[in-house]
Parts: structure tokens; sequence; C-alpha cells
């Protein structure tokens, strides 16, 4: 949904901004995160969806669930995602900003998939090695995949890095079709 993601660019690449210059970017983060959880909120869907609901209504709604967890400015860009029609785009701003300040902060997001849980050393030596590896700071996130039968798949950015025993599979697979 490459519409989508160019709709919610210049939000999240202002939100960001505005968030730099506070020096507030766990604030908006967390903000963002907030407002985040309210648009996947089913009975707020179907307001923000509802012709009937005006702007005004919804934003009131919004900032009155959102209570004091938003600051000033997190409010405003509140009204200015109403106001725009762009409420509902709240995760892919959400997504972006977080991306923009992954880069700011030179952390890499790696997702590590394993067929079976980490013990944390494991853990703490994968994150060494790609730390060492990208010469960046590197934030896990850890799933398992029992499909994987064994092994590691280390995704970091558009590269990956395939150690499993399914991979292995598929790749012999490939070979003798061929």
């Amino acid at each position: 949904m490459a519409e989508l993601a160019t709709v919610a660019r210049p939000y999240a690449e202002a939100a960001f901004k505005l968030a730099r210059e506070r020096s507030a970017l766990v604030a908006w983060s967390d903000a963002l995160g907030l407002l985040e959880v309210m648009v996947q909120e089913p009975l707020m869907r179907a307001c923000i969806s509802d012709p009937k609901v005006s702007p005004q209504a919804l934003e009131s709604l919004v900032l009155g669930v959102a209570g004091d967890r938003l600051d000033g400015s997190a409010r405003n860009f509140v009204q200015v995602l109403i106001e725009s029609g762009r409420f509902e785009l709240l995760a892919e701003i959400r997504a972006q900003y977080e991306a923009l300040r992954r880069d700011y902060e030179g952390v890499l997001e790696a997702r590590i998939v394993s067929a079976l849980p980490l013990a944390d050393e494991q853990v703490n030596d994968l994150v060494a090695r790609l730390e060492a590896r990208h010469q960046r700071k590197v934030r896990a996130r850890i799933e398992i995949d029992p499909q994987l039968i064994g092994g590691v798949r280390i995704i970091v950015g558009d590269k990956v890095i395939d150690g499993t025993v399914r991979g292995r599979l598929d790749a012999m697979a490939a070979a003798l079709s061929r």
C-alpha cells in the first residue's frame, strides 16, 4: 500500500521534527502508540468512518479518551489529523515515525525468528554479532516459528540471514529441481 505510506509520510516527518526539536522522542512514541491503539478499537473505527460523526465530535471523543496523556502539541497533531481526514492513518504514521526515530538514534531493528525458544545468552550473542557487523545498536525482536524445524532466521532491513533447517531443505529442493 504505497499510497498510505505516501500520504502518511508528511505527518510522520512533521511529528518527528517536532519531537526532535523538543527533545521528546519517547513522549511522542508513547502518544502515537496510544493514538494507534485508539484507532484500532472497533468502536472508534466505527466513529471515524461514520459520516454522521462530525470532525469536532470525533476530536472531542479522541481528546476526551486520551485525557492528560497527550501534551498540547500532540493534541494539536490530533486536531490536524482529524480535520484533514487522516486520523485513520495513525498506524502507518506511527510506523514511519518509529523508523525515523530508529534511524536518528542509530538503531537497527532486527527480527530473529527461531524454531525453539532462545536462551538470553544466545540472543545477546546474536545481537552482539549483528552490532559488530552493522556498526550500529541493534534492537532485536524474537519470534518463535516451529515450521523452521531448527536454527534461526535473522531479518535486518531488507537483508535475510537464513540459518534454518527449513531454509536448507528448501534450497536443496530448489537445487534438485533444476
